[in-house]
């Protein structure tokens, strides 16, 4: 038994439809799944991971029809860009609401079900943006990464439980993410107004031409069925797999002209 949130629509939507078509029992969450519910083959439950309450009653409910869960995928996410000087505190609060601390709540309502089954994996849906810092994506680089870093600590204190768990790191990938995304807004006037507007137009871009979300969707697949997860998992493009390793072998300031470089920045 699968439970994925955030499962209405983009990389979750399409992990569902997959494991569904495999056989798996999938539950996905939505916000409001009355809305979207006919557009998934999965049955969608209310759930907000920044509201407890939700959490504790849509668990009720898996628990009660299937006496158990074995995996959940911690995908529910939200997208945040702008300069940082220039973001407002109330925007950082909700993307760590929504990005680590709803993360975690998730994992804190499973962990007690899966110690009494003796076994259970948690799946967390992280970024590639996660292993660097990047101009303008600041927040959002830094809630993935803590998700990472996270996974880490988890791993060690669960494995006497049996419960495993990795994380997984996309690149961009064709879904809707754009459209949900909190963007500080361009400032007339600001020292940031035309660098940040153009990387807006860049990021856009590169979801718009980015992968199928079915690839995310395989590698999930592969993860369920390998006994032994690894810790860590990116699923991307050959050059957005590769900026990872260079960020291991290059020298700080190499790097950071290389970034700089690509975003257009003195």
């Amino acid at each position: 038994m699968v439970l994925i949130t955030g499962a209405s629509s983009g990389i979750g939507k399409a992990i569902g439809a997959y494991l569904h078509e495999r056989g798996f029992r999938v539950y996905g969450t939505s916000r409001n799944p009355s809305k979207i519910q006919s557009s998934v083959p999965f049955r969608l439950l209310a759930l907000d991971v920044t509201q407890i309450d939700t959490i504790e009653k849509a668990l009720s409910e898996v628990i009660q029809a299937e006496g158990r869960i074995d995996v959940l995928v911690n995908n529910a996410g939200m997208g945040i860009t702008g300069p940082l000087e220039e973001t407002p505190a109330a925007a950082v609060l909700k993307v760590y609401d929504t990005n680590v601390f709803g993360p975690m709540e998730m994992i804190r309502a499973v962990l007690p079900y899966m110690r009494k089954q003796q076994g259970g994996l948690v799946i967390n849906i992280t970024s590639i943006a996660g292993y660097m810092g990047l101009p303008f994506r600041g927040v959002y680089s830094a809630t993935k990464g803590s998700m990472e870093l996270l996974t880490e600590a988890y791993r060690m204190e669960l494995k006497p439980f049996g419960i495993a768990m990795t994380s997984v790191a996309p690149g961009d990938f064709a879904t809707n993410i754009a459209a949900g995304r909190y963007h500080a807004p361009v400032i007339k006037g600001s020292p940031y107004e035309k660098v940040y507007h153009d990387t807006l137009e860049m990021m856009n871009a590169h979801v718009d031409r980015g992968g199928d979300p079915k690839v995310m969707a395989e590698a999930i697949y592969r993860i369920i069925r390998n006994p032994n997860p690894k810790g860590h998992y990116r699923v991307g493009s050959f050059l957005q797999k590769f900026s990872v390793a260079l960020k291991r072998i290059l020298p700080d300031w190499m790097y950071e002209r290389m970034l700089m470089r690509h975003y257009k920045l003195k």
